[in-house]
């Protein structure tokens, strides 16, 4: 019982620190154990995300969630308030569920549509931090609620990879034991991956930060993103504009089906596809900016979008080259200026230069030495490359192959009689273009990145909260 209470407790927590978001999870087994599929959004069918006719509890965190036996929203619907819900059998769906959609704040709902009332919420508990050996909050676990100076002594140091934080205080994570190092602060809320704040794999330390503290603005971890996807009606993120963080199964009600040449993707990835539905061909995108969806052939082709699960295993066949990064500046984004550490000039690869040159050869009248003169000249022209390093080198190399296929001829012995022949050489040069861009290193908050600009930095570059250079 203690068990089952502690495991409520802590999906509650979870839910209290996310209370701002609706969304609703699902769990395997009764009383909230199992495995678990959360969502945001609409899921019209279950079958893709693993978790069809699974669930046996679910909570809901805000807002109302109408669940269905059958994809589409077809068969037995229900709708659950905001709560906890231990199970599902005595609404008559455990192990049935293929659907789920949220229902409009404004919408009127029949009471014979409602599930009995859900379990009331338990009080908060104490703060608390979990952190995963995976991304995504997937692997291994450990949770802690006091201070802990050497993760060495638990198993897990260096080995946390996402982290979620619960109750109303932030936590303080530190790349070394006793809390040196790099330093940084969480607040509540759900990390999916360190990597953004350069801790994957990497933290040894972490304490509870008194609600009392003042904590300077640059110790923050960036802030949590929401996933969204932008698409433009031209390419290079032109013309009119449509962005959601929702499943949508059709363009069409949107006035933007087969409209779309480029995108910005934010948070997670995102399936498109050329197809209402999901039908079709379809490809994953990863954050970042699509400049053109030529190039992954969905140019004024895509019909539906939507979310892919964080814990989703994707083949890399199905993902598109990778996009390039996204500089622009947003709307009401705060700037940052970002020190200068090292600047380094990136030339263009070297030019191949090629001439036509007039040369001698000597040829023995009684016994042409041919390959005398031939050796003479390659030893000559090596000797005259030599000789003639600085300015004037061209003119001495060729004197030095004369006089090389001049020296080669008489190695042969008898007269001589000299020719004329047409000889090609090639020189590899420095290219004399501008350097092609300027590979920057920049510190920010402590963390070093890099980026290439197209022109060389001041002593400072404009980077947002979390580091990423803007323009």
């Amino acid at each position: 019982m203690k068990a089952l209470t502690k495991t409520a407790l802590a999906v509650t927590a979870v839910a209290l620190a996310t209370q701002a978001v609706a969304q609703v999870t699902f769990y395997e087994e009764q009383a909230f154990r199992g495995r678990s599929f959360t969502t945001q959004s609409q899921v019209p069918n279950f079958e893709r995300a693993g978790f069809n006719d699974r669930a046996s509890s679910v909570l809901v965190t805000s807002d109302r969630w109408e669940v269905c036996d059958d994809a589409w929203f077809g068969g037995r619907c229900v709708v659950l308030r905001p709560g906890q819900y231990p199970s599902l059998a005595a609404m008559g769906l455990n192990d049935r569920i293929s659907s789920v959609r949220e229902v409009s704040g404004n919408a009127r709902i029949d009471d014979n549509r409602y599930a009995p009332a859900p379990v009331l919420a338990p009080a908060p508990v104490a703060a608390q931090i979990t952190f995963y050996e995976n991304e995504g909050f997937g692997g291994r676990s450990f949770t802690t609620s006091q201070l802990i100076d050497n993760f060495q002594n638990y198993g897990f140091n260096d080995r946390a990879s996402s982290v979620v934080v619960i109750g109303g205080d932030r936590w303080e994570v530190c790349d070394d034991a006793r809390f040196n190092g790099r330093c940084v602060v969480l607040r509540p809320g759900q990390y999916p991956s360190l990597a953004a704040m350069g801790l994957n794999d990497r933290i040894s330390s972490v304490r509870d930060v008194s609600r009392n503290a003042r904590i300077d603005e640059r110790r923050y971890a960036p802030a949590l993103v929401a996933a969204q996807i932008t698409f433009y009606e031209y390419e290079g993120y032109r013309g009119r504009s449509f962005t959601t963080n929702q499943l949508l199964n059709n363009f069409q009600g949107y006035g933007f089906n087969d409209g779309a040449s480029s995108a910005v993707v934010v948070g997670d990835r995102w399936e498109v596809c050329d197809n209402a539905r999901s039908g079709g061909r379809c490809v994953v995108l990863r954050p970042g900016q699509y400049p053109s969806l030529a190039a992954m052939g969905l140019n004024d082709r895509i019909s539906s979008v939507r979310d892919v699960s964080r814990n989703a295993e994707v083949d890399e066949g199905r993902y598109p080259p990778v996009p390039a990064p996204d500089y622009r500046r947003r709307n009401n984004e705060v700037l940052y200026e970002a020190n200068v550490t090292s600047v380094r000039a990136v030339l263009g690869t070297p030019e191949r230069r090629c001439w036509v040159e007039r040369e001698q050869a000597a040829q023995n009248q009684a016994n042409s030495n041919v390959p005398g003169a031939v050796v003479g000249a390659l030893i000559g022209g090596i000797l005259g490359h030599q000789v003639g390093g600085g300015s004037g080198k061209d003119l001495a190399t060729a004197g030095g192959a004369v006089a090389g296929a001049v020296i080669g001829s008489n190695m042969g012995g008898g007269a001589q009689q000299l020719s004329t022949q047409d000889v090609q050489r090639c020189q590899d040069v420095p290219s004399n273009a501008q350097p092609q861009y300027w590979d920057v290193t920049y510190v920010f908050r402590g963390q070093e990145s890099r980026v290439q600009m197209t022109s060389p930095p001041g002593r400072t570059v404009i980077v947002n909260e979390r580091g990423e250079p803007r323009r």
